[in-house]
């Protein structure tokens, strides 16, 4: 076994004695402060053993071991270092008067052992076309619906364009919100403790729904930088069994800025969440300009989710901008421009969802008989429960197995 250290010298010292004795060969030893930008100088390592420090395990570190197949293993003391190796999915902390003996017996257990799966929360995007086909009232409703059916549903604002969340439910704007948890999440300070933190309490009467606010000045945009982003949603898959995000419209990748990887994109928001997404649920507004506008966005989020479920929903179904049948107008449109066959409807209920308005509340808060609510709710049954980690896309899975301890032998 090959093993690296990234320790004070005082504990360096004592490994590098009595590691060799202990069957394990030392092949690098640096310290905590020379780690940043050495993990390319650890070539044919098996594990890594570093302090329980959140500042030294940064995302590039978390990365940059995930990219070589090395394995973390974190020496500290107290609930903190407890809490910094199940935020990143490592094996439990040991002591820092660990011996090498136990520090070899750790590393070759879990080499010996059954990898098992975690459960995980699923992340469900809600993305729509420009023009306000319903995307922001839609994902609302849907946490609170989901609220009924498991014990902790979160909801998200990432649209960096116009945010609303927190404007609809009667939620302050000035909280801390999606940009603390981003930050937080750089840092490698967030969990789920963290998370629930941050959030806003939406009591409902199916359950609680915890609101991480959007920006509350559109400005903020270059705060949710993919990688910041990216690693937030990761954390939530322990905080809660559904996640609902509302994503802003635009998709394109500012062709004219990728020459420098180093500016920030304002609709990296929208693709990192469609990235990481388990389920996309895409809204078209039933109207003539509605159908166009979401034919021509569809096949781009398409392609970009790859082999994504994908949801398709028409909301605000009515007869008045397109006669008589309008269901089969919408279903014989989307088959031959979009090649789309299963469409789902959202009736048209301004009664209702002004009543939510008003109140500040989902519409099954208000009214719970609304066909809108009646509607949202037969959609949410559908929803599959969180799954365990086998089941996460292998894209995700790939990024984090490598650095947990409970892995096969490579």
């Amino acid at each position: 076994m090959r093993i690296a250290l990234a320790l004070d010298e005082h504990l360096t010292r004592t490994l590098l004695d009595d590691l060799p004795l202990a069957g394990a060969e030392v092949i690098a030893s640096l310290t905590p402060d020379t780690l940043a930008g050495a993990e390319q100088d650890l070539p044919g390592a098996d594990a890594l053993i570093v302090p329980a420090d959140p500042v030294l395990l940064r995302p590039a570190l978390l990365a940059a071991c995930d990219r070589a197949g090395l394995r973390i293993l974190l020496l500290g003391d107290g609930d903190a270092a407890e809490r910094l190796a199940r935020r990143h999915g490592l094996h439990p902390a040991l002591s820092s008067k660990s011996s090498a003996w136990q520090i070899v017996e750790a590393l070759q257990s879990e080499r010996r052992s059954t990898p098992v799966a975690p459960q995980e929360g699923r992340l469900l995007a809600v993305w729509g076309p420009h023009g306000a086909p319903g995307r922001t009232s839609l994902a609302i409703e849907l946490s609170a619906a989901l609220a009924a059916r498991e014990g902790r549903v979160a909801l998200i604002d990432a649209d960096t364009y116009a945010p609303a969340i927190a404007l609809l439910l009667g939620l302050t704007d000035d909280g801390p919100g999606i940009a603390a948890a981003c930050r937080r999440a750089e840092l490698g300070s967030l969990d789920a403790p963290e998370l629930s933190r941050l959030a806003v309490p939406l009591e409902t009467n199916a359950g609680t729904v915890e609101v991480l606010a959007g920006l509350n000045r559109p400005t903020r945009w270059p705060e949710l930088s993919a990688e910041r982003l990216r690693a937030t949603l990761l954390a939530c898959r322990s905080w809660a069994a559904h996640t609902v995000i509302d994503v802003a419209p635009p998709l394109d990748a500012d062709e004219e800025l990728l020459s420098d990887l180093q500016v920030p994109r304002r609709n990296a928001a929208t693709r990192t969440v469609l990235e990481e997404a388990d389920q996309v649920f895409a809204v078209a507004s039933a109207d003539p300009l509605g159908i166009a506008r979401f034919v021509r966005a569809h096949a781009e989020v398409r392609a970009h989710i790859g082999s994504t479920p994908m949801t398709v929903l028409v909301n605000r179904v009515r007869t008045g901008p397109l006669g008589i049948d309008a269901r089969g107008q919408i279903r014989r449109a989307l088959d031959r421009f979009s090649g789309i066959t299963d469409v789902q409807f959202l009736p048209d209920d301004p009664r209702a969802l002004d009543a939510a308005l008003l109140h500040s509340r989902p519409v099954a808060y208000v009214v719970p008989r609304a066909p809108f609510a009646s509607a949202v709710r037969r959609l949410a049954n559908g929803v599959a429960a969180p799954s365990t980690a086998d089941a996460v896309p292998l894209r995700r899975e790939r990024r984090r197995s490598s650095r947990r301890l409970l892995a096969l032998p490579r």
